[in-house]
């Protein structure tokens, strides 16, 4: 069951004069400009649309099923990726993640897809293709955004746990295979119920990209698409360890 017309109206009220302290050290507000149905081949959803007060970026959130007010909301948090989302890049593994998102969400009884408009990790379409550039002369992801003058990953989360908010999703479980997701969704007040895993098989374009994830940024993964063991110089997150575990870990 999708929001309720009633639902949207007291939505849209809400949201129409919203102003807050905001979210983060950037003080982020942002708020829902209009709701939709959306139709996809992946299932059906509803497509909010919000704005910020940042920077003005128009993020969006695909809603699945009876979501909205709701516990335990599988939640995937996506960023925009032009290359791979609307071109099939094969550089990365962004429009697999996405198209898997989807479609896993979109089978569930309920689900959220975040969009975010955080290009190259943060870093802005030119930037990325830059950073392509130097990829193109043997360095690897991280060292590309380094020799730019960025962090491996400049990407905010306070749009996404604001975003939330504003759908009155009270619990999540989120999928991910980058712990920096959950320790930053929780330190923004955002409560994490469980991690769903999202592991797409690479293939020969990606494969040193999957690898420098799983290596220096740290994400659970690694090259073969099983669950990866973090290397000893990144903060462990082992089997059985619980989600505030990982969190606590990555934050120290």
């Amino acid at each position: 069951m999708a929001l309720t017309h009633l639902q949207i109206k007291e939505l849209l009220d809400e949201n129409r004069y919203h102003k807050c302290d905001g979210f983060g050290e950037d003080k982020v507000c942002v708020k829902i400009a209009s709701i939709a149905d959306l139709p996809s081949r992946f299932g059906k959803f509803q497509v909010v649309a919000f704005w910020n007060n940042r920077d003005g970026k128009e993020h969006a959130a695909f809603v699945h099923g009876d979501a909205c007010f709701a516990e335990n909301v599988p939640v995937r948090l996506h960023s925009e990726c032009l290359t791979g989302d609307a071109i099939g890049s094969l550089r990365c593994d962004c429009r697999d993640q996405l198209e898997a998102a989807l479609g896993a969400l979109g089978k569930m009884e309920n689900g959220i897809l975040l969009y975010l408009r955080q290009e190259g990790r943060g870093i802005g379409f030119i930037n990325k293709i830059r950073a392509y550039g130097l990829q193109d002369h043997g360095y690897d992801t991280v060292e590309a955004n380094i020799a730019l003058g960025f962090r491996d990953d400049e990407r905010d989360y306070a749009v996404a746990a604001h975003m939330l908010q504003s759908l009155k999703v009270k619990s999540i479980r989120l999928m991910t295979n980058n712990p920096r997701k959950l320790a930053g969704l929780t330190a923004l007040g955002i409560k994490i119920t469980d991690r769903i895993s999202l592991i797409i098989p690479p293939n020969p374009y990606n494969e040193f990209y999957l690898h420098t994830k799983a290596t220096k940024s740290g994400h659970l993964l690694d090259t073969e698409g099983k669950e990866h063991l973090l290397e000893q110089t990144d903060r462990p997150v082992v089997a059985g360890m619980s989600n505030e575990q990982a969190v606590e870990i990555q934050e120290v």
